[in-house]
């Protein structure tokens, strides 16, 4: 009689880990390409501006394409082909190393951030399904994050290998690193065939519990969220300017830039499933759903000084800059994927995680285009006012999120 929490507890953290590792090779792939595609359009002769606008293009697709993933994962409830679909797409990747071609590279970098728009909504979904009657969805998500950021740690000391032992950081040196990415591809497919098979063939995914909202649609708060989400990202530091700012001042080696990159992602590893637990913590002494919410305050206050450390003249300032980088990173993937789970109805979470991300996205883009272009302007100074205005203006949302929070709750 004993064994009903146990078995209840067990399927949850099954479908943590597994989707976690998925992630993990995932993670190897992408971000590996993420820590390095700055520096390597630097050395091809593409402006800041052109790569700003480059990268935000590629998150505001890979974001919005989410909001209609998520209302496909809605209607239909198939998750399974979003992902097959969403992670073959990572083989792009590995074809960044065969072109030096800027037009087919920027289709290249397109694509990878569509096959992760297509593959994001479903999965968290059905994480946060599984998790938040059973281990909690601060944790499971934080649990996940954390499992991420081992791929994204391992995966850019690819290109750290490859420097190092070259003794050189040329166009052959990056599309080597390109190329190496192969390998971690090939084995998550493998890994995500036996995946299916195995959540299929043992039932992992309980049944769902879709009551306890008033009603079926998004609620006030989540609008009042979703803006919080949007100024917080708009002023958000990004780390194509950030990479680019290292490689153009000569302020640290391509390896030093690369190893900076997973180093802060080791941070973001920690620090999601620290603020996981807190926000799962903050939920159960208030009693109330909404309860974590007040975590979200951690971000606009973390995020202030980013600017200011990651792109001054120091080499060491940016260090720093990385380590609180890591924080918020940490704090953007769990308590803010968490939060959509609770002030979402089941039914339309989806929809939420794809109107979340698209706000997500096009924040990245208004932000990394602009700062991007203010770089080249040499304009640091105003990326530094511009980031501080956001975050204040974020600020102000979370005041009203809580107070919206509260008087629900009332």
């Amino acid at each position: 009689m004993n064994t009903q929490p146990k078995k209840r507890f067990a399927p949850a953290v099954t479908v943590i880990i597994l989707f976690g590792v998925i992630s993990m090779l995932g993670d190897m792939v992408y971000e590996t390409a993420r820590s390095a595609n700055s520096q390597y359009l630097n050395l091809l002769g593409i402006s800041a501006a052109q790569v700003g606008l480059v990268f935000g293009i590629g998150e505001f697709l890979g974001y919005f394409l989410r909001l209609v993933a998520g209302v496909f994962s809605d209607k239909t409830g198939r998750h399974w082909p979003f992902m097959f679909v969403g992670y073959g797409m990572l083989l792009v990747v590995v074809l960044i190393g065969l072109t030096m071609n800027w037009n087919i590279l920027i289709i290249l970098i397109l694509l990878e951030r569509i096959g992760k728009a297509l593959r994001s909504p479903a999965k968290d979904t059905v994480l946060s399904a599984v998790s938040e009657h059973q281990v909690g969805i601060g944790f499971a998500f934080g649990l996940q994050e954390a499992l991420d950021q081992i791929g994204a740690f391992v995966g850019p000391l690819v290109f750290t290998a490859v420097f190092y032992f070259s003794g050189k950081n040329g166009t052959v040196q990056y599309q080597t690193g390109y190329r190496l990415l192969a390998v971690p591809f090939v084995i998550l497919m493998f890994f995500l065939t036996f995946v299916y098979r195995k959540v299929k063939r043992e039932q992992l995914i309980p049944a769902v519990d879709k009551g306890g909202f008033k009603s079926e649609r998004l609620q006030n708060i989540f609008w009042v969220y979703t803006a919080f989400t949007f100024l917080c990202t708009l002023g958000f530091v990004n780390f194509s300017t950030i990479g680019y700012h290292l490689k153009a001042g000569r302020l640290m080696s391509d390896g030093n830039i690369t190893l900076v990159y997973s180093m802060a992602m080791i941070v973001d590893a920690v620090a999601a499933v620290l603020v996981g637990k807190a926000y799962d913590r903050l939920k159960k002494k208030s009693g109330s759903k909404t309860g974590g919410l007040a975590v979200l305050m951690a971000i606009p206050l973390a995020s202030l000084p980013l600017p200011f450390l990651t792109l001054s003249d120091s080499a060491v300032m940016p260090v720093i800059g990385m380590v609180i980088f890591g924080i918020v990173m940490g704090t953007h993937e769990t308590v803010m994927r968490s939060a959509i789970a609770d002030i979402t109805p089941f039914s339309k979470r989806g929809t939420g995680y794809g109107v979340f991300n698209t706000a997500y996205g096009l924040a990245l883009l208004g932000g990394a285009s602009l700062m991007g272009w203010l770089y080249d302007l040499k304009q640091t100074n105003v990326i530094m006012l511009f980031a501080c205005c956001a975050q204040a203006a974020a600020f102000i949302m979370f005041i009203k999120i809580r107070r919206m929070a509260k008087a629900d709750n009332g």
